[in-house]
Parts: C-alpha cells; sequence; structure tokens
C-alpha cells in the first residue's frame, strides 16, 4: 500500500513515511492509494473475532509488511486495551463509549496506535529523532499527550487555543511534563492548526524531523475505524439498518467511518453532527464549500470553520456529491439545542452526556425520525467529567470525578504563551 497527497504534487508514500512525515511537501494531506476490500466471510462472522483480531484484519492491508504480522499484533492489542461498551438510550439507540480509555476521550485509540507504531520505527532506527506538533481544540492535546509520554526518540509540542478548551482538557496537556511542551495560543483552534500546517512546510525545520499527532497524520486517523467494527459486531444480530451519528469537528472520526463503509461494513449511513460551526451541514445544503472562522461553543472540540479531513471524505466518493449524499448528511446544532437535549436524556434516560455526545444525539434523532425500523448509534466521544463547567449547571447534577482526574486537577498547570507563528518558530529552534 502506497499513500499520495491529495494535492497530487508530491510523489507516493510507504506507510512510514506518511507517518512520519504527517503532511505531504505539496501541503496534500496523505491517502491510501487504494481502499482495500474486506473478505465478505469476515464480515459475516465477525462476532466470532476479538477486537484486536478484528482491528488487525482491518488495518493490516494499510499497513502491509512495513510493521510485521507479530508486531502488528501488539500495537492494535495496547492500542484496544479498553472496552467500548454500547448503551440503550431509549428505543433503537444507542449511545458508544468512547471514554473509556486513558484520557477518558476517543482520541485515545488514535493516539495509542500512531505513538505504538512510531514507537516500532524508532526502535529500529536508534539515531531517530521526532518531534510531534500537534494542535487541539480539546481532546487530541491530551490524548496525544498520554499516548506519547516518555516515548523514546519523540519530543511532543502541543498548541491549544487560550481559554478555549476545558479545565480537564487543559491540566491533561500542560501537567505531564517530559518529553511533552503545551504552547498556549492567542487565537483559536483554525489559528493553531494553521501554524502546524505552516511549520511542516518550513524548510527550516528540516533538521527537526517535525511530523503531526493531529487526524491529518495517517496514523492517527486509520485506527478510528476500530470501534465502528467493535459496534458493529454486537449489534449485527438485531438485523436491522445501522445508522451512525458522529459529533464532527475536523471530520477524520466520521471520514473513518465512511472509510469502514467503503472497505464492505454494512453502514446504512453516517450523520455527522456538529455546532454552530455548519461548514459542511451547509455545503451539504447547497454544494458550496465556503469555510468561515470558528466561533466558540460548549461543544468546544468541534470549534473548527475548515475541517482538514473533508477533503479525504471527498475522495472517498471521488467528488460526486450524488453518491456522497447516499451515505452521508449533516446537521449543525445550537447551544441551546444542546443543552436541551442534555436535559432531556438525564430526564427521560437516566443517561449523562456532555456537549458533543449530546449533538451526535440530536443528529441521531433527526435521522432516526424518519428511519424508524432502523437502529441509530451516537459516538458519546468524551466522559462528561471532561465537561464540568457546562454539564453540571445544565443538570443541575455533580458529577463524580474519577480518580485519575482528581490527581491531575491537583497538579500546576505548565505553558508557554504565543501570539504568532514567528513565535512558534523561534521556540521550536532554540529546542
Amino acid at each position: 500500500m502506497l499513500y499520495k497527497s491529495l494535492n497530487l504534487q508530491s510523489p507516493k508514500v510507504s506507510f512510514q513515511e506518511a507517518v512520519i512525515r504527517g503532511l505531504a511537501p505539496d501541503k496534500g494531506l496523505y491517502f491510501p492509494e487504494e481502499i482495500p476490500t474486506l473478505d465478505v466471510e469476515f464480515i459475516n462472522s465477525i462476532e466470532k473475532y476479538s477486537n484486536a483480531e478484528i482491528a488487525f484484519t482491518v488495518i493490516k492491508p494499510f499497513i502491509n509488511n512495513e510493521i510485521p504480522d507479530e508486531e502488528l499484533k501488539k500495537i492494535v492489542t495496547d492500542t484496544l486495551c479498553f472496552d467500548f461498551p454500547l448503551v440503550e438510550v431509549g428505543p433503537n439507540c444507542y449511545s458508544l463509549e468512547l471514554f473509556h480509555g486513558p484520557t477518558m476521550a476517543f482520541k485515545d485509540v488514535g493516539a495509542r496506535f500512531m505513538a505504538r507504531c512510531l514507537a516500532y520505527f524508532n526502535k529500529t532506527n536508534s539515531n531517530a529523532k521526532n518531534t510531534i506538533l500537534v494542535a487541539t481544540s480539546g481532546d487530541t492535546g491530551g490524548a496525544v499527550a498520554s499516548g506519547f509520554l516518555n516515548v523514546s526518540g519523540v519530543d511532543v509540542v502541543i498548541l491549544y487555543p487560550s481559554g478555549k478548551v476545558s479545565d480537564v482538557q487543559e491540566k491533561q496537556l500542560t501537567t505531564l511534563g517530559q518529553n511533552i511542551t503545551a504552547l498556549e495560543v492567542d487565537g483559536v483552534f483554525d489559528d493553531c492548526q494553521d501554524m502546524v500546517k505552516k511549520a511542516f512546510l518550513d524548510t527550516d525545520f528540516e533538521s527537526l524531523q517535525l511530523t503531526s499527532a493531529n487526524s491529518i497524520n495517517v496514523a492517527r486517523w486509520l485506527p478510528q475505524m476500530f470501534y465502528y467494527f467493535i459496534a458493529y459486531k454486537t449489534l449485527k444480530t438485531k438485523g436491522k439498518e445501522i445508522y451512525f451519528s458522529v459529533p464532527s469537528g475536523n471530520f477524520g472520526n466520521i471520514c473513518s467511518g465512511l472509510l469502514a463503509k467503503k472497505m464492505g461494513l454494512p453502514i446504512s449511513g453516517f450523520i455527522a453532527a456538529t455546532n454552530s460551526n455548519d461548514t459542511v451541514p451547509r455545503f451539504m445544503g447547497d454544494g458550496n464549500y465556503a469555510p468561515k472562522q470558528s466561533i466558540a461553543t460548549i461543544s468546544n472540540a468541534m470549534d473548527v470553520g475548515n475541517p482538514s479531513n473533508f477533503i479525504r471524505i471527498l475522495e472517498l466518493y471521488q467528488n460526486n456529491f450524488a453518491e456522497l449524499s447516499k451515505d452521508f448528511s449533516s446537521v449543525s446544532f445550537s447551544d441551546s439545542e444542546t443543552r436541551e437535549a442534555m436535559k432531556s436524556i438525564h430526564k427521560n434516560f437516566n443517561y449523562i452526556v456532555e456537549p458533543h455526545g449530546a449533538v451526535g444525539f440530536l443528529g441521531l434523532q433527526n435521522k432516526l425520525k424518519n428511519n424508524a425500523n432502523a437502529i441509530g448509534v451516537f459516538l458519546e466521544t468524551a466522559h462528561p467529567v471532561k465537561f464540568l463547567e457546562t454539564v453540571e449547571p445544565t443538570l443541575n447534577y455533580k458529577v463524580k470525578i474519577p480518580q485519575s482526574i482528581q490527581e491531575i486537577l491537583s497538579k500546576e498547570k505548565k505553558s508557554i504563551k504565543i501570539k504568532s507563528y514567528e513565535q512558534l518558530k523561534s521556540y521550536l529552534l532554540s529546542r
């Protein structure tokens, strides 16, 4: 399997090179040269396989022999060291809880997988030294910090928008120290992401071996397919159409779900549920892709005005809007609608969702009202404890804080404040 740049102006590369580079020299995202098709028998008998066996089967075609089978099996087993429970939240409606990992967010899967792949590549090259440069709108930073903590030959620099992540999220990315550094940016997530992309193309950084751990990196993006297959394994016996509603910001998560469908996973459709940052819902309405500056909402991890991964979704469907529309829809919801959904879910089902999960729930209900016999799954992408400042006053409920989070909250925040790309560049060159 080779990887092409979606700007089509750079040479095709191996999985290892795509992981290490992060972004192609022509500024394009890497994308697999072809989409593998899974054996029908594997899908038909998926309930016979463990989660790790499913993950190995799904990811193997994208890596070929660049990582030996036994090493790859260890990587996926270590990645999937926690559960992905489905919790019924009303008739034919399920929450897929993706927050049972180390940082209590869905991004633990991609971050752990990428960290272990990079550690393997560095192990085969003792002189390798990588600098992971990553922008976060919330959960990515904590997951990457945890996943790469003390990984040999890797330094991590995380850019996050000042005042626009939750207290728990900020503590998770600013308190670890060691090989993790947090840069607090005076701006929004899009500013952070633009700085990261600009740094990748700056020839002054060639000696730093910069790479990204955002979902633009194939090793962060691809393994997010795993939990769609795992959820399908549980729901397969119900014999109904299945829809997934995915809270979407940078669109890497839902893109991996659509990739799983292209590989043969029999999912009827996907809903990209967004907050007021509605670039993609507007595009699906009028066919005009018009990014705009992101705005702050209570579902801050989705505060993205120009989602990087949407180009991968278009590539999956060869830019055929009609074909994309058969599998994919998108709808946005306001903060007030999100809060009302949180209240309704708690009152009617005694279940607590944080703002991102509530947006996913709303997107699913919008789809199921016209598909009464279908099963719907919304992704609950983070533990409610990560958004206490919204969850507790909205529900008038005291969330129990897990011990691991209590320990983080007591630690001292350490960050470096920057306002511009020039300050980022100066910091990186001074290391």
